[in-house]
């Protein structure tokens, strides 16, 4: 893996405490054309629910499914899962030979849409499925469609969230794609945080096939397993991350953050905003980055600060480059907590928070395009977050951009690759 460290200044404030933000940008290995991949151990589990008849909803997802089989291998395995308030695996879990991949669409033409959603039991369906075949080399991921509310079965959000952290211990991922205007927006974006997936709003049918493809594509170019930043921080500073990352503080001044698996040649930035101590005057401050993954740490980089004068730090320049990232960043926080203020009915909190973070960034753009373009943006925005309750639609939509910016993603969900040389 390659990875950079950019801090916005490499001053502080020697007799009054200092934020600084640091960006780390990481880029994965390029799998070679020719190389063989890790196998994939694949749950397709799809929502059969009376709701996905309209919009060809359901024909939709079985040309995804159709799609999808096409790009898996002998070597990989799947099982196909259908559910509403029953469950039935349409094909119990097998190498993905010409005559699975036959069997399982023969048996999914035969399915029609019908009753309730019991997403808790066919989501838990699939993954036992995948289960019997886990691996140490095995990517293993639950593709779960939905259209509709959990109102079958287990309903609960927190215990639904339990599962996705439960099965991601054991070594299976989700993803989820919930379509259309009737899903549960911030349950689906918490089972993939948890689950160790990724989060997909299919906004209309037709995405269905793309959308599913794409994540299949990424599990299946895997080229780092649990990539994980460890982040030494100089002595009694604090650390925030501002992405959407797992991430926790652990023993010392440390700050651990969860990228989990990288697709080949994927780029991924993760912004710490870090509060320091005062010092002395040419003292320095020491952050140490360590790069880990499965296979054990991979790289050990550093970043210094210098301690100095009030005069010494209004006079120094900013680095552009991690001003840009960190303001996106506190952008799309804003948006996502501007969202909730909107589902909530406070406009008056939802208005608060654009405009002070609209406030922030202009601070600093100095003229700068791309910050001056930010936050233009961000204060024509405000109309739609703070004078009228937003559609189920936006409201889907703000949660999906948030979580696709704050997760380093694109903001249509897809993982950002690394230009080729």
């Amino acid at each position: 893996m390659r990875i950079s460290l950019r801090t916005d200044r490499h001053l502080i404030r020697a007799h009054a405490r200092s934020e600084r933000h640091l960006l780390v940008n990481v880029i994965a290995p390029t799998a070679e054309p020719r190389a063989g991949r890790q196998p994939v151990n694949i749950a397709l589990v799809l929502d059969r629910s009376g709701s996905m008849g309209g919009e060809r909803k359901f024909a939709l997802a079985r040309e995804a499914v159709e799609q999808a089989l096409r790009m898996l291998h002998p070597e990989d395995r799947f099982t196909l899962v259908v559910y509403d308030d029953d469950v039935d695996v349409l094909v119990p879990v097998a190498a993905a030979t010409a005559e699975a991949k036959s069997l399982a669409l023969s048996r999914l033409r035969d399915v029609d849409p019908r009753g309730s959603t019991d997403l808790h039991a066919g989501w838990t369906k699939g993954a036992s499925q995948i289960a019997a075949g886990l691996t140490a080399s095995s990517v293993s991921r639950v593709l779960l469609l939905t259209d509709g509310l959990a109102n079958a079965g287990v309903t609960e959000p927190s215990a639904l969230v339990a599962t996705a952290v439960e099965l991601r211990g054991q070594g299976i991922a989700t993803s989820t794609f919930g379509v259309g205007a009737d899903f549960d927006e911030r349950l689906l974006r918490d089972l993939a945080h948890e689950g160790g997936g990724n989060f997909y709003f299919v906004e209309t049918p037709v995405q269905i096939p793309d959308l599913l493809t794409s994540e299949l594509g990424e599990a299946l170019e895997i080229v780092v397993r649990g990539a994980a930043i460890h982040l030494e921080l100089p002595a009694r500073a604090d650390a925030t991350l501002l992405n959407r990352y797992r991430h926790q503080h652990v023993a010392g001044d440390a700050l651990r953050i969860e990228l989990g698996d990288l697709t080949s040649g994927q780029e991924l930035s993760a912004v710490v905003k870090i509060r320091f101590a005062t010092g002395q005057v040419g003292g320095a401050a020491v952050a140490t980055l360590r790069m880990v993954d499965r296979s054990g740490t991979s790289n050990v980089e550093a970043v210094e600060w210098r301690y100095d004068t009030h005069e010494a730090n209004d006079a120094q320049a900013r680095d552009v480059v991690v001003d840009r990232e960190a303001a996106s960043l506190y952008a799309a926080r804003a948006r996502a907590e501007a969202t909730e203020a909107n589902r909530r009915g406070d406009f008056t909190r939802a208005r608060r928070v654009l405009e002070r973070t609209v406030a922030r960034i202009r601070g600093y753009a100095h003229g700068d395009p791309a910050l001056e373009a930010l936050w233009r943006e961000l204060r024509d925005d405000i109309e739609r977050y703070a004078e009228q309750a937003m559609s189920p639609m936006q409201l889907k939509s703000a949660v999906y951009v948030a979580e696709s910016v704050g997760k380093g993603r694109a903001p249509d969900g897809r993982a950002r690759r690394s230009p080729k040389p």
